[in-house]
């Protein structure tokens, strides 16, 4: 199930209690997981004695090749605590328990590669087939339409270019095109804004066809990309900004961290 587990290299100094913690957290998150690279846990708490109190100084994660319900690949993500409030008894017998939620700066990576790959996952794709689309029945006379083969390229300045065809009764295979801009909506939606059609990628006579439905794919596109839909246990992930950089894709926020995997 899980690919690889380690941890940060501990400075000189890291006592007992730390080394502790860090091997209780690491437990607790691979279960976030269904496969990684990597996760490293670095756990800070001076002095120790602090433990006895249930009192931590930090807490870090890194974490690499996640895959979060077996279909999508995080290239990398990490968050960082501030002062974090545990249960000491909890943690002597194996388990992180947070007394109370806390927050975290977070950082999510994604691929240019891993996002194409998360377009050919069932979540993805029954979400884009045999779709009844009111707004196509002039097109498709009430009978279901599909997206497929959808590519993406990221672009400079938060710009993608998204690519795809179209299944609908009479038009098989209509291709599609569009580029827009990535935006953030209240801060767990992932939003396609200002999309417009690339009228130069198809051919001049499925234009006025391939124009309505790329319009349409567009709304659809806005639907989709909800983090609620990737829950992680007891984590809940928002985005403050986001940035295109050259095939990456940089989400920057916080992670409410309601309780650890396996510890409510």
């Amino acid at each position: 199930m899980f690919g690889g587990l380690t941890e940060l290299t501990e400075p000189p100094g890291t006592d007992f209690g730390e080394q502790m913690i860090n091997a209780v957290a690491a437990q607790s998150l691979r279960h976030l997981f269904t496969r990684s690279e990597s996760i490293e846990v670095l756990v800070r708490c001076f002095p120790s004695f602090k433990l006895l109190q249930g009192m931590i100084d930090s807490f870090q994660m890194q974490g690499r090749g996640l895959v979060i319900r077996r279909d999508f690949l995080v290239e990398k993500m990490s968050f960082q605590t501030d002062a974090v409030a545990v249960d000491g008894r909890a943690l002597l017998g194996g388990s992180l328990r947070l007394r109370q939620p806390t927050q975290a700066t977070a950082e999510v990576v994604l691929t240019e590669s891993a996002i194409n790959q998360a377009f050919k996952a069932e979540l993805v794709t029954r979400r884009l087939t045999n779709l009844t689309l009111p707004e196509l029945d002039p097109l498709a006379g009430g009978q279901p339409v599909s997206f497929q083969d959808v590519s993406l390229a990221l672009l400079p300045h938060n710009q993608v270019k998204i690519q795809a065809k179209v299944d609908l009764p009479g038009h098989p295979g209509v291709p599609i095109s569009l580029r827009a801009t990535l935006g953030v909506e209240r801060r767990r939606r992932i939003v396609f804004q200002n999309p417009q059609f690339c009228a130069e990628e198809v051919p001049t006579d499925q234009q006025s066809l391939a124009g309505e439905l790329t319009r349409v794919f567009g709304q659809i596109l806005n639907t989709m990309v909800d983090l609620d839909r990737f829950d992680l246990d007891g984590i809940e992930l928002r985005i403050n900004r986001l940035e295109t950089r050259a095939n990456q894709l940089v989400f920057s926020g916080f992670a409410q961290i309601r309780h650890f995997p396996g510890s409510k």
